[in-house]
């Protein structure tokens, strides 16, 4: 049996305004080859499928024109989980219908925890895998809030809320093992592991109400064969652990991930022993970042020329010299060219504008949580009181976050 684990897709997200819908279709082209030359029996997509709670049409017609196409493959099964950035309510609507594809959704919590115990069959209608497709738990899903909650108290609560959920739906996955014989346990989630790696612009979030709240391998029981986990952009293997692993995003999300080899991985079972394959994903679309003065950046740019490269380009004019005319110069040097300009920074306006302590930021480089850090600063709040009230800031995001998808869930309830 042949697993092919990826996450994190993000369809619909824009780079700087442009749309990156033609990376995504390249991507999908890619993948179906790949299901068909390896002939994949499962395809695992462990969250954020959409980069927003509302995608655009365009984005839901590249997500089911891809379903379809692999429930039509020699793919026989596709399991998706929500992520963060998923709409719970928009992912499960159409589920009933996708299970006609073979294709299951799990988009929050399931009231019935056996719900998220999901038992694959070959094409003798044989049992051959049990799936613990566990979407992205919210805090509300496994954490009671109480007065008087120290911040250690309520991360340690929703550490043991991840780990009792895992235990939950691992529980049942055993017991149906007992009754069909050994086949593989495979894990699904979307969650921060405790020393994940992140890159500085790759727009992950916490997912709680702060960094303490990252999981230790040992919420996953033992029982489990393989892990496949979204939400880190990174592929990476979680601690020493070769059978727990971030696939990573599929296509750089920002320009800090421009230089990372993407990668899918294939995990083939003979028995209960997982083989891992690793197979890189090219690049869609390059990304380059270039950095300097007049003269370095406009060489770069005519190296890129001279090699008809189609990059999307960031510039940051770091030079001592002003340069009033700086978009118009750069602008004319790309042309006849098949390179874009995303963005143009210039180092020496902002350093005068911003104060020096933060010199080289724009109000686009800053995430909410040093928005709100900044404001700590200028209102001279002491350190001692800070804990307490990035506490309380990081929790009121989180029910916003929340509050923006129960009101689209009332909404679709109310037209159906």
């Amino acid at each position: 049996m042949k697993i092919l684990h990826t996450s994190d897709w993000h369809l619909g997200r824009s780079l700087y305004g442009r749309k990156r819908y033609q990376e995504f279709t390249a991507f999908f082209d890619w993948l179906i080859d790949l299901i068909k030359k390896e002939c994949v029996d499962v395809l695992l997509v462990s969250g954020d499928i959409f980069d927003t709670a509302t995608p655009s049409n365009q984005a839901q017609k590249l997500y089911y024109q891809f379903l379809c196409k692999v429930s039509a493959s020699c793919c026989r099964h596709i399991i998706i989980i929500a992520g963060n950035h998923d709409s719970p309510s928009f992912l499960n609507a159409p589920k009933e219908i996708l299970k006609a594809l073979n294709v299951y959704v799990v988009g929050s919590i399931c009231e019935n925890v056996e719900d998220e115990v999901i038992t694959l069959c070959d094409i003798n209608n044989k049992p051959e895998a049990i799936i613990c497709a566990v979407p992205y738990l919210r805090d509300r899903d496994i954490r009671t809030v109480e007065s008087g909650e120290s911040i250690s108290d309520k991360n340690t609560k929703l550490i043991e809320g991840v780990q009792k959920h895992y235990s939950e739906v691992c529980n049942i996955a055993e017991e149906k093992q007992k009754k069909i014989g050994e086949i593989p346990i495979i894990g699904m989630g979307h969650l921060f592991t405790v020393g994940g790696k992140t890159i500085d612009g790759d727009g992950v979030r916490e997912l709680y109400v702060g960094s303490l709240a990252h999981v230790g391998t040992n919420i996953f029981p033992e029982c489990i064969d393989y892990v496949a986990l979204g939400h880190l952009h990174v592929p990476q293997k979680v601690g020493n652990s070769q059978h727990i692993r971030y696939s990573g995003s599929p296509i750089p999300m920002g320009y800090g991930e421009a230089k990372q080899e993407k990668q899918i991985i294939l995990v083939e079972f003979n028995n209960r022993i997982p083989k891992i394959n690793i197979y890189p994903i090219p690049c869609f679309q390059p990304l380059v970042r270039i950095c300097g003065d007049i003269d370095e950046i406009i060489k770069k740019i005519n190296d890129l020329k001279t090699q008809k490269s189609n990059a999307w380009l960031e510039i940051e004019y770091s030079g001592d010299e002003i340069a009033a005319n700086l978009t118009e110069l750069i602008n004319e040097s790309i042309i006849d060219s098949n390179m874009e300009i995303r963005r143009i920074k210039n180092r020496r306006i902002i350093d005068k504008v911003l104060n020096k302590k933060f010199s080289g930021e724009t109000l686009d480089d800053l995430d909410l949580n040093d928005v709100f850090l900044r404001c700590l600063d200028s209102n001279n709040v002491t350190e001692c009181e800070r804990p307490d009230l990035i506490q309380s800031y990081n929790e009121i995001i989180v029910s916003l976050h929340e509050q923006n998808r129960d009101e689209e869930k009332e909404i679709q309830n109310e037209n159906t």
